[in-house]
């Protein structure tokens, strides 16, 4: 079984046990969206120590945390599960806790450190030629390239500031919207 050395910061008891039953690694509960500061010390700990991935459910919520953690204790990392991994079998919330471990132990594998930089790496005019803030298929392309490059789903607004956070390059981008766009484009 895979061992994790960073600290993964989950909502709730349900996404550790799920975790757990995937590979081996130690979490951080935050109990849902009320983060107290108690368990920001407890992050900022873990960071100091052995490191932190920051593994919230891919909803409005587990999005806020996200923000939250990243506000309070810089340079974590961050995984992002995609949405269609995240459903449960009936009725339900989107959660780790549903996930496959295959589906998680991929987001893993793929997690991007947040770095502050002043200046922006894409320009405007890039996102929107490749039709990500404009436009009638806008919000599917942005949920494509979120799954292509592991970075989540964004509304238009937080495109920008997700690529630049996790210092995507311009032909990381024109690469993966190449591959949207033959998805789209092939008949079968």
């Amino acid at each position: 079984m895979k061992k994790i050395k960073e600290i993964i910061v989950v909502e709730g008891r349900d996404d550790t046990r799920r975790i757990q039953e995937s590979l081996e690694a130690d979490t951080i509960e935050t109990r849902g969206s009320a983060i107290n500061d108690e368990i920001l010390e407890m992050i900022a700990k873990a960071q100091a120590t052995r490191g932190v991935i920051v593994f919230t459910d891919p909803d409005f919520p587990g999005e806020k945390i996200r923000k939250i953690i990243s506000r309070n204790v810089p340079g974590v990392k961050h995984a992002f599960l995609k949405v269609e991994d995240a459903k449960p079998k009936g009725k339900g919330s989107l959660g780790i806790e549903h996930a496959s471990p295959a589906a998680i132990c991929e987001a893993l594998s793929k997690v991007y450190t947040e770095t502050v930089e002043k200046e922006s790496l894409i320009p405007r005019e890039l996102l929107i030629d490749a039709g990500l803030l404009a436009g009638t298929s806008s919000k599917k392309r942005r949920e494509k390239l979120g799954e292509h490059l592991n970075i989540g789903y964004t509304n238009g607004k937080q495109l920008e500031k997700r690529l630049q956070m996790f210092q995507i390059t311009p032909t990381e981008v024109i690469k993966a919207m190449k591959q949207i766009l033959e998805e789209e484009n092939d008949p079968t």
